[in-house]
């Protein structure tokens, strides 16, 4: 109990020394009602850990916050400029040739032009890091504000690194620029006390629409504290779960974004008998089977997951990409159909046994599901799915196990996974033959060359609208693809809604739907954020 006490008086004394919480400055607050269109304190997720260079990742699943991008996606996924005033793409879909604003410099005052972006893209090439540039042959300054990108082979996906990726300063770029990041977008970072906040302030030489409140205060807290701090009045935007989203908090509102921020089981593809390189097991011979892949994809009910687990926060998950561009809405099923789960496993030879569970020459239709242990989410998610498909004759255990005991098991084993991207390279990137085993890609050995042919026309596609017709077919073109009507290598289950408790005040437009949770999604439309106007 004492130690308890001491935990949550820690977390006190650091929340009020994170808000400057004193009697005094609420008293002033309260006195001074204007004061409220200057600043914001938000608690919406972790600390980035890498800081925030975009060279390195910073930024891919929502604004980068202190930098620009070159290209950038509205509230409907179309294409808008940021730092271009045009761009093209050869008919062979190989250069890609920007025009830049002239307008662009970083909060330290210096203009922004083409060498910096040169320097950013091929900075981002070398790191070694999430960014995959490999396709790009090179980038060069045809002139202070033209920028050609040349490509070794067509890839219609690259223009998603011209929306994702910040825009760093070649004169200012040191090997202390994650925590010191200088940059052209509309917020400039002024303090950063490690496991406590950030605090950030309106970058003055920003170019676009001026944000209406001049400093931010971000909160490194637990989902619980956070929800405390709401409860305080000590913050405006608070990121919450499902279980304390029940409760009511005066002076905010609950708001719900919809995701792709997705769950899902993965299945090995293949049976069992080979290794990775490493000496990691590679197959599994009952998931090797389509009929128990596609057996538990009609039997579970993916609603009643989000009604339990979930608590109603969320939806159904079909595919990896649901309601995005490029997601093929013949992906979604009817499920809870164990009647006819129970029959596609008896014509295919899975005969129940004395024990209930199903055989077939002399196989039991049994296998371990695990998860990273430490996500109650994903713990929740196993354990009904597991209890839901257990009348259809098929026996899980479900077991917790740390992220490097996974990268040992979770070629040979089913886990529970989340993707949910703006990129739908990540289609690729989980369906290609070519990515087989490649880190956390393609874990379950996937591969059909049917499908592998429509995303290579996808990638060497000219045209967005002609890429996401190949993207739709790889999931499912009426007769095969990667999704539950086809092969169906995954069991997606549902994505998570982004739980916010806001200030009633405050008004944060339509999101985009939201991808997964790293990042800080919300914050990508937040200098459109504003304070409604008093009636």
């Amino acid at each position: 109990m004492k130690k308890i006490f001491i935990v949550l008086l820690a977390a006190i004394v650091i929340l009020l020394s994170a808000c400057g919480g004193s009697e005094e400055e609420k008293a002033e607050k309260k006195e001074n009602p204007e004061r409220k269109g200057e600043s914001l304190v938000l608690a919406i997720g972790g600390e980035p850990k890498e800081g925030f260079d975009p060279t390195t990742g910073w930024g891919r699943y929502g604004s980068p916050l202190f930098q620009s991008t070159i290209l950038k996606y509205d509230k409907n996924f179309n294409i808008e400029h940021d730092l271009a005033e045009q761009y093209e793409v050869s008919n062979d879909g190989l250069v890609w040739t920007v025009d830049l604003r002239k307008d662009a410099k970083f909060s330290d005052g210096e203009v922004l032009t083409a060498e910096d972006i040169v320097f950013t893209y091929e900075t981002a090439k070398n790191s070694d890091s999430v960014i995959d540039l490999s396709n790009m042959e090179s980038v060069e300054a045809s002139d202070k504000y033209t920028v050609r990108f040349t490509l070794k082979k067509p890839q219609s996906t690259f223009i998603d690194l011209l929306v994702s990726t910040g825009i760093v300063p070649k004169h200012a770029y040191d090997d202390n620029y994650n925590e010191n990041p200088i940059g052209s977008g509309p917020f400039q970072l002024k303090q950063w006390d490690k496991g406590q906040q950030i605090i950030v302030t309106v970058n003055p030489h920003y170019y676009g629409k001026k944000p209406e409140y001049e400093k931010l205060t971000f909160l490194f807290l637990s989902e619980d504290a956070a929800f405390a701090a709401a409860k305080s009045g000590e913050v405006d935007v608070a990121s919450v779960t499902p279980s304390l989203a029940e409760e009511d908090v005066e002076g905010m509102n609950l708001v719900e974004l919809e995701s792709v921020d997705n769950r899902g089981v993965m299945f090995p593809f293949v049976p069992e008998g080979n290794e990775t390189e490493e000496g990691a097991p590679i197959g599994n011979d009952v998931t090797a089977d389509k009929a128990i892949r596609k057996a538990i994809n009609i039997g579970v009910d993916r609603q009643a997951l989000v009604d339990g687990v979930l608590q109603g926060s969320g939806t159904p998950a079909y595919s990896v990409a649901d309601k995005l561009p490029w997601w093929n809405p013949e992906t979604v099923i009817e499920d809870g159909r164990m009647k006819d789960a129970k029959k596609m496993l008896k014509d295919a030879g899975w005969i129940t046994n004395g024990n209930g569970v199903r055989e077939k020459d002399g196989l039991a239709a049994e296998f371990t599901l695990y998860y990273p242990s430490g996500d109650q989410t994903r713990q929740s998610l196993s354990i009904a799915f597991a209890d839901m498909i257990e009348p259809l004759g098929i026996k899980v255990e479900t077991k917790g196990k740390s992220w490097n005991e996974l990268e040992k098991l979770m070629y040979s084993n089913p886990v529970m996974m989340g993707w949910g991207s703006y990129n739908p390279l990540e289609i690729y990137n989980l369906y290609s033959s070519e990515t087989r085993g490649e880190g956390y890609y393609n874990i379950n050995y996937y591969s059909n060359p049917v499908v592998d042919d429509y995303m290579n026309q996808a990638l060497r596609a000219t045209s967005q609208e002609e890429a996401n017709s190949y993207w739709k077919k790889a999931q499912w073109d009426g007769e095969t693809g990667f999704s539950a009507r086809g092969d169906a290598p995954w069991a997606w289950l549902v994505n998570l809604s982004h739980l916010y408790f806001i200030n009633e005040d405050l008004e944060i437009g339509k999101q985009k739907i939201q991808p997964h949770g790293h990042g800080w999604p919300i914050t990508d439309s937040i200098q459109q954020w504003h304070w409604k106007e008093e009636k």
